[in-house]
């Protein structure tokens, strides 16, 4: 307990009686008696051969349960197993390679060190760290190609994570790291550890192919990245129709069903073949294991086609539909517990461009935004 803070009454003996009170603060000051303690108590750690010097093998972790004053900075030093300088400790506490390790010359090293606060007197503790030299790799890392689809309202995209890739290396201790060619880093940036793509706000309508390489530190290997933008017109909103799916999750549909079902939602429904078929949005439908898909189909010549001519192409190409995945309706209106008598129900669908959900998988990934329905009964 670093401090008490005690309220103090004095109450004389008239009539009636008086009293007034003091706070009296309690601060305990510490001392130095706890040692610096090392997460975990011991290390080990791999380097593999001919790597760089300089090369990072491990991070050291100090605390102390003793005050700021009493605990860091802790000064650290190695004491034994490196009397030929193999290895160097920064003062982060970082050890580094010094020399570059061949397999056949030594598989391992045994180092003491020490960490010291900053109390005083000084409390010491020590670490043992087992190094083991592996041999350099011998794998290239593999990746799995990537295609990106972002849906997003006219210029107004905020920006944020697109997509992962998925890498593997069969050299078990190789440790891969992603990178972006740099004249596209305006538009895109890709986290160097663990392959997320992140997109930079306000992208343009159209195609972006990324050039992206996985590094496990030897081999370097390209991986296919193609970013697919599409912008929603307002007219779009107004024309839409909504499929709703029966026991399926967002990435499954994505990851399994998504082109698929495209290209046979693309027969049903297209009457010429330069009409084109947009998904607008894909949702979670809330309590329940449903899946709500939102598209609309564009003429060749500019134009929408109106939903009710939709409903009536899909109706017709259901049983067709349902041989790639089950369809659970097929929504114009989504007025369910709504009595309106003799009046009609008006729906009006709004989309929340700032609000983007991403679905993805190894192979595919889909963004869209957020979508709302609102119902009300009409005279």
């Amino acid at each position: 307990i670093s401090g008490y803070s005690l309220v103090v009454q004095a109450r004389d003996s008239g009539t009636p009686p008086l009293s007034s009170s003091v706070t009296v603060n309690v601060d305990i000051s510490d001392v130095n008696d706890n040692s610096p303690v090392f997460t975990p108590a011991n290390y080990t750690a791999v380097i593999q051969e001919n790597k760089p010097v300089g090369t990072s093998i491990l991070q050291l972790v100090v605390t102390d349960k003793d005050s700021f004053h009493n605990g860091p900075p802790f000064t650290k030093k190695n004491l034994t197993g490196n009397e030929e300088e193999e290895f160097t400790l920064d003062p982060h506490g970082v050890l580094r390679s010094a020399v570059i390790f061949k397999h056949m010359v030594s598989t391992e090293y045994v180092l003491c060190v020490q960490a010291k606060d900053s109390g005083k007197p000084q409390q010491v503790s020590h670490t043992y760290v087992q190094v083991r030299v592996i041999e350099e790799s011998i794998h290239k890392p593999t990746a799995i190609p990537l295609e990106i689809f972002i849906v997003t309202m006219e210029d107004d995209f905020p920006g944020g994570v697109i997509g992962k890739i998925h890498a593997t290396d069969q050299d078990v201790y190789d440790v891969l790291t992603y990178t972006l060619k740099s004249e596209q880093k305006s538009l895109f940036k890709v986290n160097s550890h663990d392959g997320k793509i992140i997109a930079l706000g306000g992208l343009d309508n159209g195609k972006y192919i990324l050039n992206v390489s996985v590094s496990d530190g030897r081999f370097q290997v390209p991986i296919d990245v193609v970013v697919h933008v599409e912008q929603l017109l307002q007219e779009m909103l107004q024309n839409t129709v909504t499929i709703r799916f029966e026991n399926v999750s967002p990435e499954d549909f994505v990851g399994l069903h998504m082109h698929g079902f495209r290209r046979t939602l693309r027969n049903a429904v297209l009457s010429q073949k330069q009409d084109s078929l947009h998904i607008i949005s894909i949702q979670p439908v809330a309590g329940s294991s449903q899946l709500d898909m939102l598209f609309a189909v564009q003429m060749h010549s500019g134009g929408f086609y109106k939903p009710a001519y939709l409903i009536q192409k899909l109706t017709n190409a259901r049983r067709h539909l349902e041989n790639v995945i089950r369809i659970s309706a097929i929504l114009e209106k989504n007025c369910s517990g709504l009595d309106c008598q003799e009046q009609h129900c008006e729906q009006s669908l709004s989309i929340d461009s700032h609000s983007l959900m991403t679905y993805s998988t190894a192979r595919i990934s889909f963004v869209c935004p957020r979508f709302y329905r609102n119902v009300r009964c009409m005279c």
